[in-house]
């Protein structure tokens, strides 16, 4: 038994299909299935059941990889007490983030990163919280970057900041005139949304309390894949949306003249690095936690936990 065929069983189970498994591994289709199949034959017997599509573990197999995944935990824990006491970080690190995070967060903090640990390999990949948590538990990413409370089992959370929510209105809607907003100060009629599978959506139909308060359906009528969608409907059409704090950081002084705050306490909604239990690669975590802190506005990083919309 060797650490590369648990490498390789570990991969078969995350991608459930051989090829792929065998592309991510940088070896060909013959070359993992064989090593696979020693191991099996060493064992006496079946990991996966190769007659079902996508391929699946048996019952002992999935035993026999949980336990794989624990054991090259531990040998990633190794090599980390090494670069400690060598003084150095060095590895890569899979980041995966929420689109309503990723254009305005990253361009903060990545640039510094990679100067200041040049050594370590960023891959970013933006997914939404459920597939990124998914991704999580099956070790394809090493953390988070999300909208949180999430109460997930095994998903530990560490919170970076609090973004303030934020109303932008066009010059047509009657709320314009408003100083501050309540949340029954917005028409739900006149309210675009993200598309469905976007925690932020989930967040503003808590705010707002839309299923209560509009008319059967009429605030689905439009759905956005982005937030500069919805910015952009805003300043053409009669309508309303929320912004994080984020997302507004760039707005020209025009555009800073559509936004209008909540009363306070104003809505907040918590940004965290998430991880799994059984995460390893703890001090490249921590680097980034510190140096995301350090790009951070400082307005942004005073915010406190009052009035956390829930997702």
């Amino acid at each position: 038994m060797t650490f590369v065929q648990l490498e390789y069983i570990v991969a078969v189970d995350t991608y459930r299909h051989f090829a792929t498994a065998a592309g991510h591994c940088f070896v060909t289709q013959p070359t993992l299935s064989m090593q696979v199949q020693k191991l099996e034959e060493e064992l006496g017997l079946k990991i996966f059941d190769r007659s079902k599509q996508p391929v699946i573990p048996t019952e002992a197999g999935r035993a026999i990889i949980e336990q794989a995944r624990k054991i090259l935990g531990e040998k990633q824990i190794i090599t980390e007490i090494v670069q400690e006491k060598k003084g150095v970080l060095t590895g890569e690190l899979r980041i995966g983030i929420i689109p309503t995070l990723a254009p305005y967060l990253l361009p903060l903090f990545v640039q510094n990163f990679t100067a200041k640990y040049p050594q370590i390999k960023l891959i970013v990949n933006e997914l939404t919280t459920e597939l990124l948590v998914t991704r999580l538990r099956e070790g394809r990413i090493d953390v988070g970057i999300l909208v949180t409370p999430l109460q997930e089992n095994g998903i530990r959370e560490q919170v970076l900041f609090y973004e303030e929510l934020l109303v932008y209105v066009s010059r047509k809607n009657a709320a314009y005139k408003k100083t501050y907003m309540l949340a029954q100060d917005i028409d739900p009629d006149k309210l675009w949304l993200l598309e469905e599978g976007h925690c932020f959506r989930s967040q503003i139909v808590r705010l707002c309390e839309l299923r209560k308060a509009s008319k059967e359906g009429s605030h689905f009528d439009y759905e956005a894949g982005s937030l500069e969608t919805l910015r952009r409907m805003v300043e053409l059409n009669d309508g309303i949306t929320i912004l994080p704090e984020m997302a507004a950081l760039d707005l020209t002084g025009k555009q800073q003249q559509l936004i209008r705050h909540f009363k306070r306490p104003a809505p907040m909604r918590e940004v965290s690095l998430v991880v799994h239990r059984d995460f390893v690669k703890q001090r490249l975590v921590q680097a980034l936690y510190q140096e995301i802190l350090r790009s951070v506005p400082e307005k942004i990083r005073g915010n406190k936990n009052h009035n956390v919309v829930p997702i």
